[in-house]
Formats: structure tokens, C-alpha cells, sequence
């Protein structure tokens, strides 16, 4: 998986020197990570640097509670996405199964607008993974070690990136 994972943090280094922002984005714990590796991006993960542009999708409960109530939650994340990205941009996205309905519609989302998307997940890879553009499978059907390989899998990428921002 060494290989994927270059390639994920290659596809979202091309993305930032393009000016682009990284969308992030997950369900409950996987919630959690999506923040955290946003955060990693537009703050810093080990050395001072230039922040880069990157949103956690699953922050703003405004967006998140009035989206759910007025077109279902199924489109939390991608009518967001939808009014928020341009071409340059990547989704990343993380789900412990690939088959939450609003992680699959935020994939085809990306889709429709020429966005590129990285699926983390695991077990078999879920009705996500042939959507997504890349998919980083972790071979587990422990939610509790998918989510400790996915933030590991994130920060790797993070470190990746940030090395080479400076």
C-alpha cells in the first residue's frame, strides 16, 4: 500500500500547488480523522510552514443540520461541496466500510464536477471504492484498526506534503 499512498499525497500536492483546496470529509469517528487532517493541512503537521488550503466538510453544523433538513442527509456533504469547489480542488474522503449514502453521493459529486477523490476505507472496500479515483483499502473488518491505519495513512500523506512545502 506504500505506493498508493504516494501516489494519494502526490495527487493532493499536485492539488495545492495548483491552487486548489482539499476537502476532507467522514461519519463519526472517521468525522474525527477528516478533521484532524484538515486541520494538520491549514495549521501545521511538524515544521512551520505556509498553511494549505483545506475544509473539513463535517464541521459546520449550520450547513450540515440545514442541508440534512432540507434536501436529506444523504447530500450533506456533496450539495457543499457542489458550492464550494473548482476543478483544481480534491476530495478526500474517509469511511471505515464505503458504504454510507452520503459518502457515495459526495464521490459522485466530485465526479460530475471534474473533481478527483481519495477514498480511505477498508474491509472490502465498500460500494465507494469503484468511484472513487483512488482508493486506499485497509484489509481489516475492525473498525478500530481501519480508523488507526486511516490516521496513519493521513498523517503519512500530511508529512509528505508538508516536507514538500518546505
Amino acid at each position: 500500500m506504500t505506493s498508493q499512498i504516494q501516489s494519494a499525497a502526490e495527487q493532493v500536492l499536485a492539488s495545492l500547488n495548483a491552487g486548489g483546496t482539499i476537502y476532507i470529509c467522514g461519519n463519526g469517528g472517521s468525522a474525527s480523522d477528516a478533521q484532524h487532517i484538515a486541520a494538520e493541512l491549514i495549521g501545521r503537521f511538524k515544521s512551520n510552514r505556509k498553511p494549505l488550503a483545506s475544509i473539513c466538510l463535517n464541521t459546520d453544523t449550520s450547513a450540515l443540520t440545514a442541508i440534512a433538513n432540507d434536501f436529506g442527509y444523504d447530500e450533506v456533504f456533496a450539495r457543499q461541496l457542489e458550492g464550494l469547489a473548482r476543478p483544481v480542488d480534491l476530495l478526500m474522503v474517509i469511511s471505515t466500510s464505503g458504504n454510507s449514502r452520503n459518502i457515495i453521493e459526495v464521490i459522485k459529486r466530485a465526479q460530475t464536477l471534474g473533481i478527483p477523490s481519495i477514498l480511505l476505507t477498508g474491509g472490502t472496500g465498500g460500494l465507494a471504492t469503484p468511484l472513487a479515483t483512488t482508493s486506499l483499502i485497509v484489509e481489516s473488518n475492525e473498525t478500530c484498526h481501519i480508523q488507526e491505519s486511516h490516521i496513519a495513512i493521513g498523517q503519512a500523506i500530511c508529512g509528505f506534503v508538508e516536507n514538500s512545502f518546505l
